[in-house]
């Protein structure tokens, strides 16, 4: 089987959609042997925050010589972004070779009507390929949610780390800031611990019911005391018991996703669950990566790339483009999912854009750059929509040259992927 038949396979699956539980996914790991329970994790659940506070923690755990593994999602440029080990993808061949080895049994599944989705057959081939490499550590980010997720089929985790929540797939997840907590502190396990991000009053008071109940330590991202030295779109230097560093990723938000995982880290630290030295911990702080999240793509004229796409995440980037570009003649590129908050998004972002231009997302729930742009408008906002990414790129890098502008890409991870092949082209 080649790389691009075994994607093939994979992406057959998407067609089941997304389908919160964990009898299907349970049964796909028994007859793999239960891959899972011969590995340890460090579990991430959250709204915002979730790739790069597991950047962080994959990065410092490979700089400690740990054999580590990462699971995230989406990807951006690489299907294998999803399968890392030591911060590196795995090769098209080792992913070919288990698709072959293992899509006989999901077919076999679906004759028996136990049909798998693509994110749980992605989740146990992530679950094979960690455990049969000998991963010391796999860093597990969740797909959607936590409780009903299918990656909390683990045993309790190293850590259970919640990052920021806010309002998103609603639909499945509650409503409310509290319900969605309740669904991603299903990721909490007794005889773990657990850590949490900065949240909301009413997050918090879930979060924190949560451990009581489940009878474990938590540890809050306010515990770690960092003094920022200086600030810029290339990222943060910071203090650090009383050590200096760079951390590449920019923003207020990104500090409190370091905070987080420094909180992770320390904890373990602690419990001798892992031996890292300060050192080496600073070193993998300042080698962290996660594209797409206020991603500097060029300086002449000023691009940035994030991957924004529900209200905190929107509020996080307008509180970092005020910060580091305020004054500054802005033109916003975007295009979002017809099922995201884009009335939200839209009164967000305000009037902080000379100029926006709506574009097509390459994805069927996506709305129409005129249907965008129109909300625009109905708020005050002067907007155009353009049939294409890369004309509405082409006209704003062209006014951005004349007029010193900066151009900001925002509104979906699906826009952002898109853009970020063609500036890697």
């Amino acid at each position: 089987m080649t790389y691009n038949e075994a994607l093939e396979k994979i992406h057959s699956l998407l067609t089941f959609g997304s389908r919160p539980g964990l009898d299907r996914v349970s049964e796909l790991l028994r007859r793999l042997g239960n891959p899972q329970d011969r590995l340890k994790f460090i579990h991430v659940a959250g709204t915002n925050g979730k790739g790069s506070t597991c950047a962080v923690l994959s990065s410092v755990l490979a700089e400690a010589g740990y054999k580590t593994g990462l699971f995230v999602s989406p990807y951006i440029l690489d299907f294998r972004e999803r399968i890392q080990i030591n911060n590196e993808m795995i090769s098209e061949e080792e992913l070919a070779e288990a698709v072959e080895r293992t899509f006989p049994l999901v077919e076999r599944l679906g004759a028996e009507g136990i049909v798998i989705t693509e994110f749980e057959y992605v989740n146990a081939l992530e679950f094979l390929i960690h455990a049969e490499a000998g991963c010391d550590i796999v860093v597990l980010e969740t797909g959607m949610g936590g409780l009903l997720d299918c990656t909390n089929v683990i045993k309790p985790p190293l850590c259970s780390v919640i990052t920021t929540i806010g309002l998103d797939h609603t639909a499945i997840l509650g409503d409310t800031i509290g319900e969605i907590a309740a669904q991603k502190c299903g990721i909490f396990k007794s005889g773990s611990a657990a850590v949490t991000s900065a949240q909301e009053a009413e997050a918090m008071s879930v979060i924190e019911a949560f451990a009581r109940e489940k009878s474990i330590p938590l540890l809050k991202s306010s515990d770690i005391e960092l003094e920022v030295v200086t600030e810029s779109l290339r990222g943060s230097r910071f203090k650090y018991r009383g050590q200096e560093a760079l951390f590449p990723l920019a923003g207020d938000h990104q500090l409190e996703n370091l905070r987080t995982a420094l909180a992770a880290l320390e904890y373990l630290r602690e419990k001798g669950l892992i031996s890292v030295s300060d050192e080496a911990l600073l070193r993998g702080v300042s080698r962290a990566e996660n594209p797409a999240r206020l991603e500097l793509m060029s300086g002449e004229p000023l691009v940035l790339l994030d991957g924004a796409h529900n209200p905190n995440g929107i509020a996080a980037l307008k509180k970092a483009l005020d910060r580091f570009l305020g004054g500054r003649e802005m033109i916003l590129v975007t295009g979002m999912l017809a099922d995201k908050d884009i009335d939200g998004a839209v009164e967000l972002f305000g009037n902080i854009f000379n100029d926006v231009y709506t574009v097509p997302v390459n994805n069927p729930r996506a709305i129409s750059p005129q249907g965008l742009a129109e909300k625009y408008r109905r708020h005050g906002i002067g907007a155009r929509a353009f049939d294409s990414v890369g004309e509405a790129l082409q006209t704003a890098l062209s006014r951005a040259e004349k007029e010193n502008a900066a151009v900001i890409i925002c509104g979906s991870l699906y826009l952002a992927a898109e853009v970020r092949k063609d500036f890697v082209k």
